[in-house]
């Protein structure tokens, strides 16, 4: 596993596996920060480089599209090549990027940073996981996984008020350039403390099947973005879903017969492989689209602002940093299957505590359900990625984790698309006839028109209030189900305990030569 440190007894781990693990934990909450900090810089950078709404679409989108497209290849290249090597690559983009982000004087020069932050993105986030279960022996793997995840859920749950504290008191460009102090800390601890590994079997890189895998991933990701604004009638979602169908099938055709397949279709067809997968996804599904919803019915319904609105989400990370803890010690005694099927369905629970909110409830209401459904998350979470990581043996680590990371965001994809879809249909399901589509389209819009109409739009904006409250109570009660099917697939697909990986691939002293051949 490692050539530059002492090795210690085989049931213990490396000798700097929890150092190792503050280091891993500071790289996903990099990456994690920025999945939620831009959003609340959006009208900034709208008001400054007089972006359409196209291009601050395209600012979000960018991102996600370059980072699900290769993290299957990332996480290959990372066995071949060394998931320390990886992992210093991408947090070097990623930094890189954001710093010329920050900067950046048109809309096309920030798409085209964001894209490059997705490649550093790709790059890293596989290595983070694939290196965490080198150091830790399964005994303490789960609570290390814990940790990594916690660290990602604050990072998550804090970017909106780090990114609301920055652009409050500097300008926008302040939520990019955090990244690089961060990033410089976290190479010069990667390159001091992290051990390098690889899979000294691996041959030549499967150039055709990366190639295939970033086209499918991309496209089905672009189709599922570009959902909930033009329907699936549209050739711009069923052009994109198709082209993503052709190119799986033809991805799977070549690693059927590759000489050096990048992924081995008997560990993803396994059925604890795909229990796991599913259960990851549907399980972001549900989150994900949850928040999505919810943070619109606290800006729009309630009235705060976005930095209020992000305060308003953190007690779903402290939630978090309570139960996950507590999540390897409940899945030693129930087992794995039971505690992530209990955890979906607490995070259904909240989600049903969400659709029965009324349009003048308050905080509170919100706070019990964001408290609910971070105990299922912390609950569930750590479970389903040990169960995915373990299905796979060590020398494959790369790969399983950027499997984990790809389930993840398709299910976060699809969260926000049917999510925002159902929210949108219930919505102008409650809307009186006669409105301007501007204000069918939108809560906003429809606010936006009855100031405008003097006294009389007071009347209005109540309706349309109660209305969105219509279509968020459709959409919560699909990702409560979603999240119940989750339970289930979890309850009959997962192992009762995660039985050990099969290390025989990987010793303590695994650096090789680096195979750059490609076939």
């Amino acid at each position: 596993m490692t050539a530059d440190a002492p090795t210690a007894p085989e049931d213990q781990g490396h000798p700097r596996r929890w150092a190792i693990l503050i280091v891993l934990s500071l790289c996903v909450f990099l990456v994690a920060i920025d999945n939620t900090v831009l959003n609340v810089a959006l009208p900034s950078i709208s008001e400054q480089l007089h972006a359409s709404n196209r291009a601050l679409q395209w600012m979000v989108d960018a991102y996600s599209l370059v980072f699900a497209g290769l993290l299957m290849t990332a996480g290959s290249l990372s066995d071949r090549h060394g998931r320390k090597k990886l992992l210093i690559v991408g947090l070097v983009f990623f930094g890189g990027a954001s710093a010329a982000a920050a900067f950046a004087q048109d809309t096309g020069t920030l798409i085209g940073m964001r894209g490059l932050m997705g490649i550093g993105g790709a790059f890293l986030m596989p290595s983070t996981l694939a290196i965490l279960v080198q150091v830790f022996h399964e005994r303490d793997r789960q609570r290390a996984i814990a940790i990594w995840g916690t660290a990602s859920a604050l990072g998550i749950a804090l970017g909106p008020v780090i990114g609301g504290v920055l652009v409050s008191h500097f300008w926008w460009g302040s939520v990019f350039l955090v990244n690089v102090p961060i990033g410089i800390a976290a190479v010069v601890a990667v390159a001091v403390l992290v051990p390098e590994t690889r899979d000294l079997g691996a041959r030549r890189t499967d150039l055709p099947g990366a190639l295939l895998s970033t086209l499918a991933m991309s496209s089905l990701v672009y189709g599922v973005v570009q959902l909930s604004e033009h329907g699936w009638y549209s050739p711009q979602v069923w052009g994109p879903l198709v082209g993503a169908a052709v190119a799986a099938a033809l991805f799977v055709w070549r690693q059927a017969r590759a000489e050096s397949p990048m992924v081995e279709l008997s560990m993803v067809l396994s059925p604890r492989f795909i229990g796991a997968a599913l259960s990851g996804a549907l399980l972001m599904f549900a989150l994900v689209g949850s928040v999505f919803v919810l943070t619109q019915h606290l800006q729009l319904v309630l009235g705060y602002s976005p930095l209020r609105a992000g305060f308003a989400t953190v007690p779903v990370a402290l939630a978090v940093m309570v139960t996950a803890p507590l999540s390897p010690a409940i899945t030693q005694r129930i087992g794995v299957r039971t505690t992530v099927a209990i955890g979906l369905v607490v995070l259904a629970t909240g989600m049903v505590l969400f659709a029965t909110l009324a349009p003048r409830a308050g905080y509170r209401p919100v706070l019990a359900g964001l408290l609910v459904l971070g105990c299922g998350i912390g609950l569930a979470t750590a479970p389903v990625s040990d169960a995915l990581m373990s299905s796979a043996p060590k020398e494959k680590a790369g790969l399983a984790s950027a499997s984990n990371d790809t389930v993840q965001e398709l299910g976060s994809a699809l969260g926000v698309a049917l999510a925002g879809s159902a929210l949108a249909a219930g919505y102008a399901d409650g809307l009186p006839a006669g409105l301007p589509e501007s204000a069918r389209r939108s809560l906003a819009g429809a606010l936006e028109f009855a100031g405008l109409q003097g006294p009389a739009g007071g009347a209005l904006a109540e309706h349309a209030r109660y209305a969105f409250g219509s279509g968020m109570r459709l959409s919560m009660l699909i990702c409560a189900g979603v999240a119940l099917i989750g339970a289930v697939c979890a309850f009959l697909m997962l192992p009762s305990c995660v039985p050990p990986q099969d290390e025989s691939a990987e010793t303590p002293a695994a650096v090789g030569p680096d195979p750059l051949g490609v076939a």
